[in-house]
């Protein structure tokens, strides 16, 4: 039975780690589009916020867990004081746990989004695969209700991306590679709202 790694392959195999996280993101950024997608989907957003729409935020594990940092990033604070942004995480356990032992979890994201979303809303969906059943779901029901859908997605956007008005492909073949780079791309997104809306 092998031993466990010496400190000298270990530190090897974090190197080799925080490298493929730095060409991850160096290949996101190196994308033609990236600038110019980043733009034009905060503009829209900001656009949507002034004209009193609100962002619904939904993902599955850790994508959950980012669901609810960005919407705090713009209910609550990102780099400099400024008036509250209206965004809200599906992470009700209640709401969760009854739609999902009632309807199945593949409709937890979507009733939450015809309970909540009207027109002019917007919502985010967090998938490092683009392929989320429950995901996929809250995507049709947003855009049946006359609401924007963003993905941040990855593995070449899935099911997903099909459905999404704008949406980010994160380079990656595993998740956290995927989620590294949706973290930067929600804080480039707070950032051109906050710019947008002259609160930067």
């Amino acid at each position: 039975m092998a031993g466990a790694p010496s400190q000298s392959d270990r530190a090897v195999s974090l190197a080799r780690s925080l490298e493929d996280a730095r060409r991850c993101l160096d290949l996101f950024c190196a994308q033609p589009n990236t600038l110019a997608a980043l733009e034009t989907t905060s503009g829209e957003l900001a656009d949507r916020i002034t004209a009193g729409g609100r962002l619904l935020v939904c993902g599955n594990g850790g994508s959950m867990a980012q669901a609810m940092h960005l919407a705090e990033e713009l209910s609550g604070r990102f780099r400099s004081d400024r008036r509250p942004l209206p965004a809200i995480a599906c992470t009700d356990p209640g709401h969760i746990t009854c739609t999902a032992n009632d309807y199945g979890f593949d409709a937890v994201f979507e009733r939450w989004v015809r309970a909540l979303g009207a027109p002019g809303d917007v919502l985010v969906c967090l998938s490092t695969s683009g392929n989320s059943a429950n995901l996929i779901r809250a995507a049709e029901a947003a855009a049946q209700t006359g609401m924007l859908v963003v993905g941040l997605l990855g593995k070449g956007g899935g099911k997903l991306a099909a459905l999404c008005d704008h949406s980010f492909d994160a380079p990656g073949d595993t998740a956290d590679r995927v989620q590294e780079v949706h973290t930067v791309i929600m804080h480039a997104l707070i950032e051109g709202i906050e710019q947008r809306l002259g609160l930067a």
